[in-house]
């Protein structure tokens, strides 16, 4: 079997959480910090603000979450040569 190119099944559930428990929360300092600066808009335009920014951090980390809430892909193929 080929060696599949990118980060492991295991790999990719530890940074997902590294992403979640650490990255997420500076994210949201970030994106607070950034808006308290600037001059209070109105409700709607706020919320959809931060709305937006939910979205758009996880984007660049989609690969690292694709597939890690589902069984470990390998260890079907683990329990198959034993």
């Amino acid at each position: 079997m080929a060696e599949s190119e990118g980060l492991s099944y295991r790999a990719r559930r530890i940074w997902a959480l590294v992403i979640l428990l650490v990255g997420m929360p500076l994210y949201i300092v970030a994106a607070v910090t950034v808006l308290s600066f600037l001059d209070r808009p109105p409700l709607w335009l706020e919320l959809l603000i931060y709305v937006a920014l939910g979205v758009i951090w996880v984007l660049p980390f989609k690969f690292v979450f694709r597939g890690v809430g589902k069984e470990d892909p390998d260890a079907l193929h683990d329990e198959h040569r034993k």
